[in-house]
């Protein structure tokens, strides 16, 4: 029998599995640091990507703040305005309403009243006087809720009092004045033919 010696056969065997191992495992290293590197440039690419929409949303955050601001600061200036348009409105469609009042007392309080005051606080006037009886109380505050500019008339007191050595009666109400509109309230006068 012939007796072959196969150990360095099995020694290149070996040896050619241990560099095939070897290059095996530096190409899956080198391959693995491929794909970290490239995944790790991919990612810090989209972080990059990110941080520049971050910045571009926070700068454009900033703009619209600016104009919320803006807006903000032209609506109080619109409210302040026509807060002001609203009292000028007022004033407008109330600004002769001393003298209709004093026109309309004029004409409603009878023959033996004296007024003494006259005090309006808001809508309410309070009037103090001097009548010869009851009964002309009761005619003035009849004849102040027939009135178109006043309504709501109340009597708070009335009490006997001597003035001049004449009984007279004392009293005291209260009217509250109809606000007149706008409109309402502006009469246009009339024009004059043209010659």
């Amino acid at each position: 029998m012939v007796k072959i010696n196969l150990l360095p056969h099995r020694e290149e065997a070996r040896r050619a599995r241990r560099q095939q191992f070897y290059v095996l495992t530096a190409l899956t290293a080198i391959l693995v640091g491929v794909i970290w590197f490239l995944g790790f440039g991919i990612i810090n690419r989209q972080i990059g990507m990110q941080e520049d929409k971050n910045e571009f949303i926070k700068s454009e955050i900033a703009i619209l703040e600016k104009d919320i601001a803006e807006i903000k600061k032209l609506k109080s200036q619109t409210d302040s305005l026509l807060a002001r348009k609203q009292v000028i409105e007022s004033l407008q469609a109330n600004r002769t309403e001393m003298v209709h009042l004093f026109n309309e007392l004029a004409k409603r309080v009878p023959e033996g009243i004296y007024l003494r005051t006259l005090t309006q606080t808001g809508q309410k006037i309070a009037i103090t006087g001097v009548a010869q009886s009851n009964a002309r109380i009761t005619t003035l505050m009849n004849n102040l809720d027939e009135s178109l500019l006043l309504e709501r008339s109340t009597l708070i007191e009335t009490k006997a009092e001597g003035v001049s050595g004449r009984r007279m009666n004392a009293f005291s109400m209260n009217t509250f004045i109809t606000r007149q509109s706008a409109d309402a309230g502006s009469v246009s006068p009339p024009r004059r033919a043209k010659k």
